[in-house]
């Protein structure tokens, strides 16, 4: 299975986030994981809209992991961001083997299982070691120091 760019990087800083309870601009979160801030402010909102992170502006603003979200399994994370759509899709343009084409349920079948194997992880279990002190670094505020204070988001 294939995840979109902005899963992956849904992801990536959702892992960074869990690392430390501390808010982060997304601007600084942008720089941390080599992204262009536009994208990464569309990221964060679209975590914040599915509940996954918090936001707040101003000084002392920024984004921050919701509540519970470390112990969410990480397929129901990937199916959220993901969406409910197919691998495939039969219906745009109308395939012609659509009445007798076992790919379509077969790829679903696949599909579920991706998911399903993806759910056998939390959160919280990809921000462990040996993931955790790289991510540590990465989110450390002695990394930070070479950045301006944070605007919030």
């Amino acid at each position: 299975m294939h995840l979109t760019q902005s899963t992956d990087l849904a992801l990536r800083l959702l892992m960074l986030l869990g690392t430390r309870n501390e808010r982060r601009s997304s601007a600084k979160l942008a720089d941390v994981l080599n992204v262009a801030p536009q994208h990464m402010a569309k990221i964060v909102q679209r975590l914040r809209r599915l509940g996954f992170v918090r936001t707040s502006r101003g000084r002392g603003g920024g984004v921050l992991l919701a509540e519970g979200v470390l112990d969410r399994p990480v397929g129901e994370i990937v199916r959220a961001l993901e969406g409910p759509g197919e691998a495939v899709d039969c219906d745009h343009p109308p395939c012609p083997l659509r009445g007798g084409c076992r790919l379509r349920g077969a790829l679903r079948t696949a599909q579920d299982a991706f998911i399903a194997s993806l759910n056998t992880l939390s959160l919280r279990d990809l921000v462990a070691d040996p993931s955790g002190p790289v991510l540590v670094s990465l989110a450390s505020p002695a990394s930070a120091a070479q950045f301006p204070p944070e605007e919030g988001i």
